[in-house]
């Protein structure tokens, strides 16, 4: 019996901490290298303190209120058709009973064990909560835990602020001949670490995933430099 609970999405709450926790270091990243390619745009440009200070304020209130509006949307869509998902399932347990608890027999049977077995805990797992029962294991859906559109935007939101303060700090706290300098070792070394806990959350390569993140915030960074330089010289 124990083989047959591995694969339930019984564990579903632990997997939406996960996905969180990755969007919330998603969040974090994207914080960095916005944030980096606009404070660093404008230092090329070779701006007042007071400008640059305006513009990578701004730059993080835009992004982190972008990123909440964006992942609420996002989840929102994702909770309303979750909801409709399980409203369907709940019509069809109503409507054909007998066939949901065949094909939910089938399913379980599906994980290595006998029929016999297999209608034994179909029955069970009806009897106690049939929607349940079929959301989990015919949707990998816990109507119980349905995703939190809340929770994703401040999520994102704060993980976002926490990023991008990385690089507006560096910029602003370092002497002018070196702070483009001392912002790009410090979004190096915050990159190197969002970009070694997404492979990790990921389960993916760890070096290749962190020299590819740090590369693309370098890439950022240089370009919008520039860019900001191109711009102050054609102003000149």
């Amino acid at each position: 019996m124990s083989n047959t609970t591995v694969d339930l999405p019984q564990n579903k709450q632990i997997a939406s901490r996960l996905n969180w926790l990755r969007a919330a270091v998603l969040g974090a990243n994207d914080g960095i290298v916005s944030t980096a390619g606009i404070v660093v745009g404008v230092s090329g440009a070779a701006v007042t303190g007071h400008a640059l200070l305006a513009s990578g304020v701004a730059g993080v209130i835009a992004g982190a209120l972008s990123m909440a509006a964006g992942e609420y949307v996002s989840v929102s869509t994702q909770r309303d058709t979750e909801r409709a998902v399980v409203e369907e399932e709940r019509q069809l347990l109503e409507s054909d009973p007998e066939g949901e608890l065949k094909e939910l027999e089938e399913l379980i049977a599906q994980k290595g064990v006998s029929n016999e077995l297999a209608h034994a805990v179909a029955v069970q797992l009806t009897e106690r909560d049939p929607l349940a029962a079929h959301a989990q294991w015919e949707l990998g859906i816990d109507p119980d835990y349905l995703t939190n559109p809340w929770h994703a935007a401040f999520a994102s939101m704060f993980s976002f602020v926490a990023g991008a303060l990385i690089p507006l700090i560096a910029i602003l706290v370092s002497p002018t001949h070196i702070a483009v300098g001392i912002t790009a070792i410090a979004v190096v070394v915050a990159l190197s670490i969002t970009g070694w806990v997404s492979a990790v959350l990921g389960n993916a390569p760890r070096v290749p995933a962190t020299l590819r993140n740090v590369a693309g915030g370098l890439l950022a960074m240089g370009a919008t430099y520039w860019i900001g330089v191109l711009v102050a010289y054609l102003g000149a």
